[in-house]
């Protein structure tokens, strides 16, 4: 005989054989369950419907609706109990229709307690795994709730981290503004379109559903806009193409990628075309699930021949820098007839 349940669970007996229903009654009540009684599929489903149970038993042979039409129409009920099936010795197919219909168990009708004995330890076992399912769905949830508020918490930081960028970018706007020596205001130019490359990646951050990693299609196309209108004047226009794939990159890897095309275009803005206007391209593309390719290039008046950095260096030194953090480095085409940089760097 099976142990007592620890509490009373309540079980719906759903039977056409009256002396089965008495027997089960009192041999289930006295292994601790609460038990109410069916004549019919039809009756069941009443009451099924009208009260919440914890396990149902359904057996088989009934007149006018049968096991299976009744374990149906169980199933179509909100939040039905798990159903064991009871069945006959030689009916193997009967179980498995069962079992493809949503029966959590079965357990084949005999003559004597031991049909008691086997029908009470499936409603142990279902229960158990009911309560494990159910344990697992509520974790599951708890996760994506977590994951939920981390998002929305990570999503505010960073609309708090572009709106503060911003704010500091206005501030060396204005104090370059103020500013009349012209290599001081260029530098603080310089230093606010830096600020701009990282505030632009928050800014995507927080707009997007991803708050851990960048559409640089969506990026740069956002980037290389904002220096067109830096750059391109009706006394020396600035054509800056783009052609980016899709590719998404972690955080750190879109600001370090964003500070380097930056200073590239600045670099083939200021000095490629130095009297006239000129076409500047940006590129990216994956090479492989692993590795993207970035390329900058101009068709302009090309590196000086002792390839020494022309304004303060500054610029130079953050795209080595931005460079070293992509685990990459910048290299120079010298067939291209003006300047061609290309960056080779693992997408994570």
């Amino acid at each position: 005989m099976t142990g007592t349940p620890a509490f009373s669970p309540s079980v719906l007996y759903i039977d056409d054989d009256a002396g089965i229903r008495r027997l089960a009654a009192r041999a289930l009540e006295r292994r601790g369950y609460r038990m109410t009684l069916a004549e019919t599929g039809a009756e069941g489903v009443v009451k099924a419907a009208a009260e919440r149970f914890d396990l149902i038993a359904v057996d088989h042979y009934m007149p006018g609706m049968d096991g299976l039409e009744t374990l149906e129409a169980l199933r179509r009920l909100p939040e039905t109990p798990p159903v064991v099936y009871v069945t006959g010795s030689e009916e193997g197919r009967i179980a498995v229709a069962a079992l493809k219909a949503g029966a959590a168990d079965y357990v084949v009708k005999t003559v004597g307690d031991d049909f008691f004995d086997l029908l009470a330890a499936s409603f142990e076992q279902v229960r158990a795994r009911a309560l494990l399912e159910q344990e697992k769905a509520s974790a599951e949830a708890d996760l994506r709730a977590s994951n939920a508020r981390l998002e929305a918490l990570l999503g505010e930081v960073n609309h708090r981290v572009a709106n503060s960028l911003q704010l500091v970018s206005a501030m060396v706007r204005l104090q370059a503004s103020a500013l009349t020596d012209p290599s001081a205001r260029e530098a603080l130019e310089d230093t606010q379109r830096r600020i701009q490359a990282i505030a632009q990646v928050h800014r995507r951050l927080y707009t997007s559903n991803d708050v851990e990693s960048v559409d640089m299609q969506e990026y740069l196309g956002a980037l290389v806009d904002e220096l067109a209108e830096t750059w391109s004047t009706e006394a020396l226009p600035r054509a800056l193409r783009l052609a980016a794939e899709p590719i998404r990159l972690p955080t750190d890897r879109a600001v370090s990628l964003g500070v380097i095309v930056t200073e590239l275009v600045t670099n083939a803005c200021k000095y490629a075309y130095p009297a006239s206007g000129g076409e500047v391209r940006v590129a990216l593309q994956r090479i492989d699930d692993d590795v993207f390719l970035l390329a900058v290039e101009d068709d302009g008046c090309g590196l000086p021949e002792d390839a020494t950095p022309r304004g303060t260096g500054l610029g130079t030194k953050l795209i080595r820098a931005m460079a070293q953090s992509l685990q990459s480095i910048v290299e120079y085409d010298s067939a291209h007839a003006g300047v061609r940089v290309t960056l080779r760097a693992a997408v994570r």
